[in-house]
């Protein structure tokens, strides 16, 4: 009898207890709006999923599977134009990508005031050889407005097999143009680092200022830019233009082993920061020191070229030599595209491609939605663009009537002109400051 009683008041207590945490937990909820609490929410998300399997007119034709996969890329989606859930073929996509072989049009995109929009045109892609530029709007796609369209959806209708085609309808701001681009997909396959002629030759002019342009940061941009380096050092290249135009950017190892190669060893290139402590990180040069300093040990001059097409990796390259001093930046603000997406595998073969942190320059400059400002701001027409576009594509001239042909090959690369008159002045300034100096110390 007494143990029974015993074990009554334990019972009363435990649900007393119950009902006390119950209430304790039904009112934080209710003061947090609900909003915040993860079962109830949870059995809201069972609750629909259930109910549109079973009650949807065509449900017959619908998985649990298919719909937790929509919800998961509408989730993602709503975070930012740069995460995103990819299935298991976007996953594979993306590992295509990073080593710089995959299919579609060459055309790197982002969401910019709510439209798709044209970041750059790769180089020797078929987006880039129709003349399509950094900052058109792509506005339909196959006749399908895009207007409401996700980043992941509008890359997905862009790529597809190698040799089929697809219509790009693109606007151009502030001219307001509209125009239609019928485009052949191709497997897109680039080297990272080329010369003033699309090549990998290198050479030197008479006034010993080398010219490098990195396409991309895709794997081997850093190895691609050592063997330039090298071969205009041989060739007695005494200052360096370094062009990052219409460059959407890469791997983030790549931009860290470029800016070593300018950088003294254990120098501060780029730190990112996230919400959590795990993502962030602080990246330091590591390599021999400056591969490009004089036999003192005094770095020798430097203009890096940047435009609206100059993103991501591109941006950390041009604000860490910007803060350090090492390069003059030279050009139109860059594109402001400096957030880090953390790939994170899951199981079944797909993946989460999660914004997770921001970049900061040496002096810790946010890049994200700021971009880069140039130190010399030469800023050049839509006309002027396009006209460089058509010199820098193979076959890109030979492809215009004899009139178009002259007056594009009449329009001047005036960032480029400046870079090196730039060049020119602190070369001469240097040397005369160094008779300077001798004939003072006689």
């Amino acid at each position: 009898m007494k143990r029974r009683l015993i074990y009554g008041l334990v019972i009363v207590v435990l649900v007393l207890n119950l009902a006390i945490g119950a209430r304790i937990y039904l009112g934080s909820a209710h003061a947090a709006g609900k909003q915040d609490a993860v079962y109830p929410n949870l059995e809201l998300f069972a609750n629909v999923l259930e109910k549109v399997r079973k009650e949807y007119v065509d449900g017959q034709n619908l998985t649990y599977h298919d719909l937790v996969y929509s919800s998961l890329k509408g989730m993602l989606g709503s975070l930012d134009p740069h995460s995103e859930f990819m299935d298991v073929n976007d996953y594979q996509q993306l590992q295509n990508d990073t080593e710089g072989r995959f299919g579609g049009l060459g055309l790197v995109v982002s969401m910019r005031d709510n439209y798709v929009t044209v970041v750059a045109p790769m180089e020797d892609t078929p987006g880039f050889r129709a003349g399509i530029l950094s900052g058109d709007r792509i506005i339909k796609i196959d006749g399908k407005s895009a207007e409401k369209m996700s980043l992941p959806e509008a890359v997905k209708l862009l790529r597809g097999e190698p040799d089929t085609k697809v219509t790009v309808t693109i606007q151009r701001p502030p001219s307001g143009l509209v125009k239609d681009y019928t485009l052949t997909r191709a497997i897109i396959k680039t080297d990272m680092v080329k010369d003033i002629n699309g090549k990998k030759e290198f050479l030197l002019g008479d006034d010993k200022i080398g010219y490098v342009r990195i396409t991309e940061f895709g794997n081997k941009a850093g190895e691609e830019l050592e063997a330039a380096l090298n071969k205009l050092k041989a060739e007695g290249m005494k200052a360096l233009i370094v062009d990052l135009r219409w460059n959407p950017g890469g791997l983030l190892d790549e931009a860290v082993e470029v800016c070593g190669k300018f950088l003294p060893r254990g120098q501060l290139i780029v730190t990112t920061e996230g919400r959590d402590p795990s993502q962030n990180s602080v990246r330091r040069a590591d390599g021999r020191g400056d591969e490009f300093a004089g036999k003192d040990g005094s770095p020798k001059p430097m203009v890096v070229l940047v435009n609206l097409g100059s993103a991501s990796a591109a941006e950390i390259v041009t604000g860490c030599l910007q803060d350090l001093h090492r390069a003059v930046i030279l050009g139109e603000k860059t594109f402001g595209k400096g957030s880090v997406q953390s790939i994170f595998p899951l199981d079944d073969g797909s993946a989460l491609k999660l914004t997770t942190a921001k970049y900061y320059t040496p002096s810790h400059k946010v890049i994200h939605q700021h971009g880069i400002t140039p130190d010399i701001e030469v800023p050049m027409t839509e006309e002027q663009e396009a006209a460089l576009v058509l010199k820098r594509t193979l076959g890109g001239l030979e492809s215009l009537n004899a009139t178009n042909r002259v007056s594009v090959e009449n329009v001047h690369d005036i960032q480029l002109e400046r870079a090196r008159d730039l060049l020119k002045g602190i070369m001469l300034y240097s040397g005369r400051a160094a008779e300077a100096a001798k004939m003072a110390a006689k």
